[in-house]
């Protein structure tokens, strides 16, 4: 399990989440671009300051959850127009814990004040909410990290992460959307179709694809001779 936290903008949040991953026994805390640069000596990582000291730090989402087969985003929802499925949080714990028997896992949570920007959904494979009630639906960042992986663990100790991923990671799925969209582009068929977001759509739905690692092998080795057969049916210049 990897608890990314993105855009961060309070030490101290990042700290209570560290000592709530120590609570429960995770170990691998990710950050991507902390608002504060000095987080790894917050106070507020009672029990957890080895956990803070070796957290790692990664400029964009992509390369956070480049390992992992599963990413997972949280959201308030609020009036959000969602582009994912959205799982009860015990559900979706569940289907965590079984996909931690077999390959590595990204749990995200956003900044406290705007939550998970879409580019960063978009990486996601699905999201989870925690069931607060309308008149004040935003938690504290270090509570929410703290309720989630309580979920994960409350019917008996914290799942232990596979050593073998049997399903593409999200390194994987990357090469195969931005393939895909090399495809798209050198067809032209974005051309006659033009997409405002063809970036984020694209990535959406190759993670709906749920894809094994050995057949995301197949699918890119088929778009890049596509590319390549594209490239060379152009004429050239001369």
């Amino acid at each position: 399990m990897r608890v990314v936290l993105v855009a961060a903008r309070n030490p101290l949040n990042i700290g209570a989440a560290a000592r709530a991953m120590s609570n429960f026994g995770f170990r691998r805390l990710r950050v991507v671009n902390p608002y504060e640069a000095g987080f790894r000596e917050a106070r507020s990582a009672v029990g957890a300051s080895a956990l803070l000291q070796s957290a790692e730090e990664y400029k964009t989402v992509a390369e956070a959850v480049a390992d992992c087969t599963l990413v997972v985003g949280t959201t308030a929802v609020r009036h959000r127009e969602l582009q994912h499925p959205l799982r009860r949080l015990e559900y979706g714990a569940r289907l965590i814990r079984k996909q931690l028997g077999s390959s590595r896992v990204a749990l995200l949570f956003g900044s406290e004040k705007f939550g998970l920007s879409n580019a960063a959904l978009s990486h996601c494979h699905w999201l989870m909410r925690i069931p607060t009630c309308e008149e004040n639906i935003s938690m504290n960042l270090g509570q929410a990290v703290a309720v989630c992986l309580y979920e994960l663990v409350r019917d008996g100790k914290a799942p232990r992460p596979a050593e073998d991923a049997k399903r593409a990671t999200s390194v994987e799925l990357e090469r195969l959307t931005t393939t895909l969209l090399e495809v798209m582009r050198t067809s032209g068929y974005l051309t006659r179709r033009p997409i405002a977001d063809v970036e984020e759509r694209m990535r959406r739905l190759v993670r709906r694809l749920i894809l094994p690692a050995r057949d995301a092998v197949v699918w890119l080795g088929i778009l890049r001779q596509a590319v390549w057969k594209l490239r060379s049916a152009k004429p050239q210049a001369g």
